[in-house]
């Protein structure tokens, strides 16, 4: 049994890839602000192709043949990486959604079963299925007579099932997030909207990774691996990239810290004067009562800030410091007091909860009852038949 290792810099790229796509899986899962599925979603995401990619590094290193015990440990997340790319999107689009998601996953528990019968196979034979796909040239181990790795003769097809389900998913992510686009009245090529830009790139980024793997299956047959390993290398790049720009936008380096010290106050090292903060509060009153700002579902921080022309994180520190809410908090009390409002002036009950709720800038019903329920302290139905 030949052991022959190679490890070049492509290889020393995809291995560090790996382990901070795994890093940044834990913080996406442990992440308790903002849309907690959404990150939970993207964390499974990443730790799902991290793996696939890693397997992809042993088998390029020639590894996999001193932990024979690992061959194709990772070919079930092959049917998990689109359905949690779906989600992802999802649920950045609809926060509230209460769809059932389990059994977008059945194709992933049952190959997970189905690779038993790959996993007890002799070494012998996996080593020989290796050097048969990496290094054909190599001398082959005498065939030891086993169960068959694939009775059902699905692993045969496990590409074009593959290529199949990312398909699906695929689509139904791109047509979500141009849906969104459309209701919300963005341009999809120049859109300032921070969360479709990001969705946007994301399914850009899914598509040009199934490109490189149809080409290379096109190019050098389905059972090659050449497509897998560039793919790695891409998403590797990929990875990198998220990191930086989740450095870039942290508030860590805002103030002197160390990695054994962590900044204690919130803005302390802020240039804001009082007579500064008191000018960008107006400036946010007037963009709330009389811009109108919260009906828009996609507010985020950084549109606010673009409309009154000062810079996301002293528009953050404002509502912080002078109003003792978050930005989500703020949005919540303006859209109450205006549900509110138009309760009143419908006299006739015409408007219904769920057109009440898009209205003021509400995707879902739920997220809109919670909200008017926790600043008036009644439901719409209630405060419609005894308004303040």
């Amino acid at each position: 049994m030949r052991t022959d290792i190679h490890i070049g810099v492509f290889d020393v790229i995809i291995f560090l890839g790996v382990f901070q796509g795994l890093l940044l899986s834990w913080f996406f899962i442990k992440n308790s602000g903002g849309n907690r599925k959404a990150n939970l979603y993207q964390g499974l995401f990443l730790i799902s192709i991290s793996l696939a990619i890693f397997e992809e590094w042993l088998n390029n290193t020639g590894l996999i043949v001193r932990a024979l015990w690992l061959t194709n440990f990772s070919e079930s997340f092959n049917f998990a990486f689109a359905p949690l790319f779906y989600f992802y999107i999802w649920t950045c689009l609809n926060p509230d959604s209460k769809r059932k998601t389990w059994i977008h996953f059945i194709p992933f528990f049952f190959w997970t079963l189905y690779m038993i019968f790959a996993f007890v196979q002799p070494d012998g034979n996996k080593y020989n299925s290796y050097i048969q796909t990496k290094h054909p040239d190599w001398g082959y181990l005498p065939w030891v007579d086993s169960i068959s790795d694939d009775p059902l003769g699905f692993r045969r097809f496990v590409n074009h099932l593959m290529l199949l389900q990312l398909a699906v998913y695929i689509f139904m992510s791109a047509r979500a997030v141009v849906m969104k686009f459309r209701s919300s009245g963005e341009s999809f090529v120049r859109t300032e909207n921070t969360m479709l830009r990001v969705l946007r790139n994301s399914v850009i980024h899914i598509l040009i990774l199934i490109s490189i793997m149809i080409l290379t299956k096109i190019l050098f047959g389905m059972r090659s691996d050449i497509g897998g390993y560039l793919i790695a290398t891409y998403v590797s790049f990929m990875i990198y990239a998220t990191t930086w720009q989740i450095l870039n936008r942290s508030d860590y380096f805002d103030s002197p810290a160390s990695f054994l010290f962590f900044p204690a106050v919130k803005y302390r090292k802020s240039s804001l004067s009082d007579a500064n903060k008191e000018e960008i509060l107006k400036k946010i009153r007037r963009e709330m009562e009389e811009g109108s700002y919260f009906t828009n579902s996609l507010a985020s921080l950084a549109g606010l800030a673009r409309q009154i022309n000062e810079s996301p994180h002293h528009v953050s520190q404002v509502i912080n410091e002078k109003m003792n809410r978050n930005l989500f908090e703020m949005l919540a009390f303006y859209r109450v007091e205006h549900a509110k409002k138009l309760i009143r002036q419908d006299k006739q009950g015409k408007i219904t909860v769920e057109e009440l709720a898009e209205l003021v800038g509400y995707n879902s019903k739920s997220s809109f009852n919670s909200a008017f329920k926790k600043y008036s302290s009644k439901t719409p139905s209630e405060y419609r038949k005894s308004p303040d």
